[in-house]
C-alpha cells in the first residue's frame, strides 16, 4: 500500500518511522516493526514492512506499508485505521470491526481497553465544565469591550473565568482551549470556527514578510494600508489570492492571479498539522446568545460541543475543498512594517464533525 503523506507525518510525527531519512530499496533499506491487528475479541501480531522502491527511471517511487499476513484480516475496499499506542503501532480494520460496540463499558476486549485510555484524564474537562454551568446560572455577561467585535464573546469569558488575555498558541485552561462564538439559528449567519494562527513558512516562501505581502496586495482604508480579506482554495477573492494544496510536496501556497506573482507564501502541511493538534487537543465550542441592552453587548453562555483529537488526515481535503479558510488582517504599523493578527485559519460552522471525532453536546441550562 502507499505510504500516503498524511501516514508519513504521522509516523514522523508519533517518532515511529521517518521515510525522509530511509533509502531506498525494500531488501536493502526496509524497516520492519511489529504491528497488532486489533479485534473486538482478539488480536493478532504480524509484521509492518516500511519501505521506499528503488528508483524508476523517470519516477522516484512513492514510499510504501505493508501488514504481512493481511489478506487474512481484510479485503479489497476495506478501511484500515493506523494508530500508535506508547510506540506500538497498531491497525483496526473499520470496516468490519464496529469501534462503537468497543466503546461500550460493558464490552471488554483488546480494543475496547486500548480505546477507553482516552477518558483517563478528564478531571479538567469536569471541572471546566462545572465553572460554566455557575455562569451560565448568572444570566447575561457584560461585554468587557466597548465595541460588538468578533472576539467580544470570547473575551467576556475569559474575564469572567478568570483567565488573563494571552497570545499563545497554546490552549487556555489545563490544556484545553476554549472557543466562545456568538449562537445564532439561522446557518447561513454562523461564523466559520476559528483554529489557529500561523505565518508562512518564509524559508520555502517567495516572499520574506508580511510586510511584502502587503506592498503587493494592500490597500488604503481609514487612514492605513491595510489587507483583510479571506483566502480559500475554492475561489479567488478580490484581491485576486486563493490557495492551492500541493499534497505530493506537504505544501500549502497563497497564489496570485496577478502575473507573474504566482506562489508567493507557503506552509508545510505538517506545521499546520501540529499547529491544529496543539491547539485542539482538547476544546470547549461555547455557544452563548448575544443581546444589546442600554448600548452594551451581553452573552448568556448556553451551550458547550466537546471535542477530543481532531483528524488531522482531514485537513489537506478541508483546505483543498474550501472548507477551511485563512483570514488575513495586516495592517502597516507607525514604523512603516505589517501587523498581522493572523494568518488565522478558521473551519466553516456545519464542519466541526468533519475535522473532529464524534463530540458531545452539553447544554449549561
Amino acid at each position: 500500500m502507499d505510504a500516503t503523506e498524511p501516514v508519513r507525518s504521522f509516523f514522523k510525527r508519533t517518532a515511529l518511522h521517518d521515510y525522509e531519512k530511509q533509502g531506498r530499496g525494500a531488501r536493502k533499506n526496509g524497516v520492519q516493526l511489529k504491528c497488532t491487528i486489533v479485534g473486538l475479541d482478539e488480536s493478532h501480531s504480524v509484521i509492518a514492512s516500511l519501505y521506499k522502491p528503488e528508483a524508476k527511471p523517470n519516477k522516484a517511487g512513492d514510499p510504501r506499508i505493508w501488514l504481512y499476513g493481511l489478506p487474512d484480516h481484510a479485503g479489497p475496499d476495506d478501511l484500515l485505521a493506523l494508530f500508535v499506542v506508547k510506540g506500538d503501532l497498531y491497525t483496526i480494520n473499520i470496516t468490519r470491526v464496529d469501534v462503537c460496540d468497543a466503546l461500550d463499558g460493558n464490552l471488554r476486549g483488546p480494543l475496547s481497553e486500548i480505546l477507553q485510555r482516552r477518558n483517563e484524564a478528564e478531571t479538567p474537562a469536569k471541572m471546566l465544565l462545572h465553572r460554566l454551568r455557575q455562569l451560565s446560572r448568572r444570566g447575561p455577561i457584560a461585554s468587557v469591550m466597548a465595541q460588538a467585535a468578533d472576539t467580544a464573546v470570547g473575551r467576556a469569558l475569559e474575564d469572567a473565568l478568570g483567565i488573563p488575555m494571552n497570545s499563545s498558541q497554546g490552549p487556555d485552561f489545563q490544556g484545553i482551549e476554549l472557543k466562545a462564538f456568538r449562537s445564532s439559528h439561522t446557518p447561513s449567519k454562523q461564523n466559520r470556527k476559528q483554529l489557529f494562527a500561523k505565518v508562512p513558512d518564509w524559508d520555502v516562501s517567495r516572499l520574506n514578510s508580511m510586510t511584502e505581502v502587503l506592498d503587493l496586495f494592500g490597500y488604503f482604508r481609514d487612514g492605513a494600508d491595510r489587507l483583510n480579506c479571506t483566502v480559500s482554495a475554492a475561489n479567488i477573492n478580490s484581491q485576486g489570492l486563493t490557495f492551492e494544496v500541493k499534497e505530493g510536496a506537504g505544501l500549502l501556497n497563497e497564489c496570485s492571479t496577478k502575473d507573474p506573482i504566482g506562489p508567493f507564501a507557503t506552509w508545510r502541511l505538517e506545521g499546520l498539522r501540529e499547529a491544529l493538534a496543539n491547539k485542539h487537543h482538547e476544546t470547549f465550542w461555547i455557544a452563548a446568545d448575544a443581546e444589546v441592552i442600554d448600548g452594551r453587548e451581553y452573552f448568556h453562555y448556553r451551550s458547550v460541543t466537546h471535542t477530543k483529537g481532531p483528524l488531522l488526515a482531514q485537513l489537506d481535503a478541508l483546505l483543498r475543498e474550501g472548507t477551511i479558510t485563512m483570514d488575513h488582517m495586516i495592517k502597516r504599523s507607525p514604523s512603516g512594517s505589517a501587523r498581522e493578527r493572523g494568518p488565522s485559519f478558521k473551519l466553516a460552522p456545519h464542519a466541526l464533525d468533519r475535522l473532529f471525532p464524534p463530540s458531545e453536546e452539553i447544554f449549561l441550562t
